[in-house]
């Protein structure tokens, strides 16, 4: 593995730091007028989410973390409760990795067959996070009846999707109608034709 000094850490880049994979999300190389430069960066933990401040002088280095982003196709689910296990397909080699919810943070509300997700893959065999796709389009199960004359200028009301999630939705949505939603925010975006 490639080692990363000053000068290599850049926002994107995925380091080692004590065995877990971060990414780095800010870089700022300061250089002050008087003593040492260095950079401060801001990392997010790969496995768990959580973030942090380290601070690299000239003479430190991290390690680049065995990570890769991937495109894969969500498959199936395997078992029950928090001992559920997300399958996913590489698209081109076909091999099938599997992710547990942890890995799979907010990005299982939204996955119900066949949609593709980017996987970040650790030491080439563990999932460590999925990001589902930005848009999705899921059947509405259970909501208030809409009432007619009701526009989307006013308040909303939740809605209960096919997986599960609940999303705030316009008054003038009604059950079983699909809707699109965008997945960053969790925010309804539109009807689907």
């Amino acid at each position: 593995m490639a080692s990363l000094g000053l000068n290599d850490v850049k926002t994107g880049k995925k380091i080692l730091h004590n065995g877990d994979p971060w990414v780095i999300t800010e870089a700022d190389f300061i250089k002050p007028g008087k003593g040492q430069a260095f950079t401060r960066i801001r990392v997010r933990n790969l496995k768990d989410g959580r973030t942090t401040e380290l601070t690299l002088k000239s003479s430190d280095s991290y390690e680049e973390a065995n990570a890769t982003d991937t495109d894969a196709s969500f498959s199936y689910i395997e078992g029950t409760g928090d001992d559920r296990e997300w399958i996913f397909m590489h698209s081109e080699t076909f091999e099938q990795y599997r992710a547990n919810l942890a890995a799979m943070g907010d990005a299982w509300k939204w996955l119900k067959g066949d949609e593709q997700c980017v996987i970040t893959i650790f030491n080439e065999t563990q999932i460590i996070a999925v990001q589902a796709p930005k848009f999705v389009e899921l059947k509405i199960v259970e909501t208030d009846p809409g009432v007619r004359g009701d526009t989307s200028g006013g308040g909303g009301k939740p809605a209960t999707l096919e997986t599960g999630a609940v999303v705030r939705v316009p008054l003038f949505v009604n059950q079983d109608e699909i809707i699109k939603v965008d997945t960053r925010t969790g925010e309804y975006d539109s009807r689907v034709k």
